[in-house]
C-alpha cells in the first residue's frame, strides 16, 4: 500500500464548470467540433446484451469516441473474461498514416461454467486511457439476436424456446415481435434486463421503460408486464393449451435509442428471486427458503459457506437438486435472529431482541408491521439499516423507532449513501432520551407485502467510522504526465478526525503522492505521475483512508479505523447535470500523448499568514497542432457545485487576481491562493493544480501540476 511522498504533471477525467469552459463546449456544440483533441471512450452498449455462461461469445461494443488500439478488457465481479477480436487486414495493405475513427469493435467474451448469471459491469483499456463502464448479462439460456424486420407480428422473428432473446428498442415506436409454438402446456417466465442495465451507462441520459405484451395465435392480448424489478418487467404465465404465440418488447413511451439493449430470458426452468433467511453467516450451515418460480414442492435448501467469506450482499449459485440457481443473499457475522412466527405487528407484541443483532424478517402480506422490542438506557446511541431494496427484495421500507407509550421517537424511508441515495432505510447515531423499552418498527412504504419483501435489519450500538468514496472511477495517464483523484470522506457517529489516504495496485511505472483529509473538511486528493518512459498498461487499484481515534475508556489502545473507497462513476444528466452511480472499480491507464504534455507550477510550496495571498505561475505545454481553451482550477467544480476541495479550510482562490483562463494558443495563467483573516494553522496540505480542456458540453479532461503543498501559519 502506498502512502505516499511524491512528485506530478498531468491529466485525469473529470467535468469541471467555469464560464469558458462552458462557452466553449456550447461553442464546440454549435460547430459540430469537439474542442479538446483527444478523448477517453464512452461506452453505450453491447450487442447482444448477453453472453451464455460456459460458452464464449463475440458481443459488438459500441462508444463515443475511439476504441481504437483497444487492448484490454476488465470484466467484474468475477466470472466472466474478455479479449479483444482484432480485425485482420490483408498482408498487402499497409498500416493506416492515421489513427483510425472507430467507435466499434468486437469484444469475446468467456462466461466460466461456474459464473453467477446476472449483470456484469466490463471496462476496456485503449490508448487514449481507460473508458466508461459498459454492461453485459450472464445468462443460462442460449442466445438469439433480433431479425432485421420483426416489427410487426406479421413479420414476427420465429423462435425456439427456451432461450434468451436480445436486441434493441432502436428508433421511436420500435416493437419487436417474437413467435414460438409451445408443444405442450404449462408455466413459463420471461425475465428482461433493459432498463437496469442503463443506470452505469455514462452518457445515456434518457433510458428504456420496456413493457412485455403476450399475446395468443390471434393476437389477443394474454398478459403485459411493465415494472417489476424498477423499470424492467417480469412476466410469469402458465399457458393452459399448447400452440403458436406471440412476445413483443417495446418502450411505454414509444420511445426508442439504438442504445437501448435487452434481453429476455424465456424459460420454464427455476428462477429465484428472493431467499428467506435473506441472511447467511460463513461457516454455518443455514436452511433457506427460495422465493420465485418454477420451483419444486420443497423449496429449501441447505447452504454452508467458507468461513472466511467476506461481509456483505452477494449474489450466489445455490444448489437446488441436482441444478444450481443464482439467488442474492447477505453475508454478515453478527449475532442474527430470524423473525419469529405469528404477531408482532405492534410494539405492545415486538419480539425482544439483545443489541447488537442482526435480524432476517420479512413484511409477508399486505399491511403487515414488524416490530423488535430493545432496552436502552438514556444517552445510549444505536445505529438501524435495512438491506432490502438495493439488494432486489421488492420492500420500500419504511424504519421507526417508539417509546413505551407508542410515541415516534425517529423515522426514516431512504438513505443516503453520500453521492447515492437508495429506497432502503437508515436511523444512524440515534440517542435514547430516557431509560427504559423502545421498539423498532418496519413496514413496507405502500402496504404491500409478500414473500420477495425480505429483509436484513442491522441493529448496533454506535461507533465512530468513516465512508470515502472517490470521483470518479478511472484516471488517464501518459508517459511524464500526472493525474488527480479526489477522495470524499462521510465521518459517522462523532469521529471528527484526519484520514490519510492510500493507493495500491497501480500499473508499472506509475508512483502516487497521496494526500490526507483534514479534520474539519470533506476532501483530500492523491496525485499519480507516470514516468516518462513508462509503458502503455491498465490496473483496477484500491484507493483507501485510515485514521486515528481515541479509545472510549481509559487505558485502552487507540482505535485504529480503515475504510475502503467506493469508486464512483460520474453520469451525464439531461440539461448537462452531473450525477454518479457507484462502480466495483477505478482503473489507472498509461497511455497515448494527450492535449496537453504538462503542467508546470512556478513553485510546489506556498505558505500563506492569515489575510496573505500568494500567486502560483501556470505553464502549460500544448500538444502540436493543440489550441483549444484551457481553464486552470485548484477545485473539482462543475456548474458551481463543488466535487473536490483539498484546500485548507479557509483558503480560497482570488478569483479576480487570477488569470484561469488560457484561449487559444496561451500558455501560461497564475492562481491567486488567499489565507482568510480567521484561517487556522495547517501544514503541507496536499492541493492539485488542474488545467481542464472541454470534450464536449459536460465533459473535460483535466490534467494536473505536481503536487503543491498549502501551509496557513499562525498569526
Amino acid at each position: 500500500m502506498t502512502t505516499c511522498p511524491a512528485t506530478c504533471s498531468v491529466t485525469r477525467v473529470a467535468r469541471f464548470g467555469a464560464a469558458l469552459a462552458l462557452a466553449a463546449a456550447a461553442g464546440a456544440l454549435i460547430t459540430g467540433k469537439a474542442v479538446a483533441q483527444s478523448s477517453y471512450p464512452m461506452i453505450m452498449s453491447a450487442r447482444p446484451l448477453a453472453v451464455q455462461v460456459g460458452q464464449a461469445s463475440e458481443v459488438e461494443v459500441s462508444a463515443r469516441y475511439n476504441l481504437y488500439g483497444a487492448y484490454q478488457v476488465f470484466v467484474t465481479p468475477e466470472g466472466v473474461t474478455g479479449e479483444v477480436v482484432v480485425p485482420e487486414m490483408p498482408a498487402d495493405q499497409p498500416p493506416p498514416a492515421a489513427k483510425p475513427d472507430m467507435p466499434k469493435i468486437k469484444v469475446r467474451f468467456t462466461a466460466a461454467p461456474d459464473a453467477v448469471p446476472g449483470p456484469r459491469s466490463f471496462r476496456l483499456a485503449t490508448p487514449s486511457g481507460a473508458s466508461t463502464v459498459g454492461q453485459l448479462v450472464v445468462v443460462r439460456e442460449a442466445v438469439m439476436v433480433e431479425a432485421a424486420d420483426n416489427d410487426a407480428m406479421a413479420t414476427a422473428q420465429a423462435v425456439t424456446l427456451p432461450a434468451t432473446l436480445c436486441g434493441a428498442i432502436e428508433k421511436a415506436e420500435d416493437v419487436d415481435f417474437f413467435k414460438f409454438t409451445l408443444a405442450a402446456a404449462g408455466a413459463w417466465t420471461f425475465h428482461v434486463h433493459s432498463s437496469r442495465c442503463q443506470d452505469r451507462i455514462h452518457d445515456l441520459q434518457t433510458h428504456s421503460d420496456p413493457i412485455l405484451t403476450l399475446r395468443n395465435g390471434g393476437g389477443t392480448v394474454l398478459a403485459a408486464s411493465d415494472n417489476y424489478f424498477f423499470a424492467d418487467p417480469l412476466l410469469h404465465f402458465n399457458f393452459t393449451e399448447p400452440g403458436d404465440y406471440y412476445l413483443d418488447i417495446r418502450d411505454v413511451r414509444y420511445q426508442g435509442n439504438a442504445d437501448w439493449q435487452y434481453s429476455i430470458e424465456a424459460s420454464n426452468r427455476p428462477l429465484v428471486t428472493n431467499v428467506f433467511p435473506s441472511r447467511v453467516t460463513p461457516g454455518t450451515a443455514t436452511r433457506l427458503e427460495l422465493v420465485g418460480f418454477h420451483l419444486p414442492g420443497d423449496r429449501t435448501t441447505l447452504l454452508t459457506l467458507p468461513a472466511e467469506m467476506p461481509e456483505g450482499p452477494v449474489w450466489l449459485n445455490l444448489p437446488l437438486g441436482e441444478s444450481l440457481v443464482p439467488a442474492p443473499l447477505v453475508i454478515s457475522r453478527l449475532p442474527g435472529l430470524i423473525e419469529a412466527a405469528g404477531d408482532n405487528g405492534t410494539p405492545a407484541a415486538a419480539q425482544p431482541i439483545e443489541v447488537p443483532l442482526g435480524i432476517s424478517g420479512r413484511i409477508s402480506e399486505p399491511g403487515d408491521v414488524d416490530c423488535y422490542r430493545f432496552e436502552a438506557r438514556q444517552g445510549e446511541r444505536f445505529s438501524f439499516e435495512v438491506l432490502a431494496r438495493r439488494h432486489q427484495s421488492a420492500l420500500d421500507s419504511v424504519l421507526r423507532i417508539v417509546n413505551e407509550p407508542g410515541v415516534v421517537l425517529v423515522e426514516n424511508d431512504d438513505l443516503s449513501t453520500g453521492r447515492h441515495n437508495h429506497a432502503d432505510s437508515m436511523i444512524e447515531n440515534w440517542t435514547a432520551p430516557a431509560d427504559g423499552s423502545c421498539a423498532i418498527e418496519l413496514s413496507d412504504l405502500h402496504q404491500r407485502g409478500g414473500p420477495e419483501y425480505v429483509y436484513f435489519l442491522k441493529v448496533t450500538r454506535s461507533e465512530p467510522y468513516f465512508t470515502l468514496d472517490v470521483d470518479s472511477d478511472k484516471t488517464l495517464l501518459s508517459g511524464g504526465t500526472a493525474g488527480a483523484i479526489f477522495v470524499r470522506v462521510y465521518r459517522k457517529n462523532g469521529f471528527a478526525g484526519e484520514v490519510q489516504l492510500a493507493v495500491e495496485g497501480l500499473p508499472p511505472g506509475v508512483t502516487a503522492s497521496c494526500g490526507r483529509i483534514l479534520a474539519g473538511s470533506t476532501d483530500g486528493c492523491i496525485i499519480l505521475e507516470a514516468a516518462p518512459g513508462a509503458a502503455q498498461g491498465a490496473a483496477n487499484v484500491s484507493i483507501s483512508g485510515s485514521a486515528t481515534v481515541a479509545a472510549a475508556e481509559a487505558g485502552q489502545p487507540p482505535l485504529e479505523l480503515v475504510a475502503i473507497a467506493q469508486p464512483m462513476q460520474e453520469v451525464y444528466m439531461p440539461g448537462g447535470g452531473r450525477n454518479h452511480y457507484p462502480v466495483d472499480v477505478h482503473t489507472v491507464s498509461v497511455g497515448g500523448v494527450m492535449d496537453l504534455k504538462a503542467v508546470k507550477l512556478s513553485t510546489t510550496a506556498v505558505s500563506l499568514k492569515p489575510g496573505e495571498s500568494q500567486k502560483i505561475d501556470v505553464t502549460i505545454e500544448r500538444r502540436e497542432g493543440f489550441s483549444g481553451n484551457v481553464t486552470l482550477d485548484c477545485l473539482f467544480q462543475h456548474l458551481g457545485s463543488i466535487y473536490g476541495n483539498s484546500l485548507p479550510p479557509g483558503v480560497t482562490i482570488d478569483e479576480k487576481n487570477s488569470q484561469t483562463a488560457l484561449a487559444g494558443d496561451q500558455s501560461q495563467g497564475h492562481i491567486t491562493l488567499v489565507a482568510a483573516a480567521d484561517a487556522k494553522p495547517v501544514e503541507n496540505q496536499q492541493v492539485a493544480v488542474m488545467a481542464n480542456v472541454s470534450i464536449n458540453f459536460v465533459m473535460k479532461y483535466t490534467y494536473c501540476g505536481p503536487p503543491l503543498s498549502v501551509s496557513v501559519l499562525p498569526p
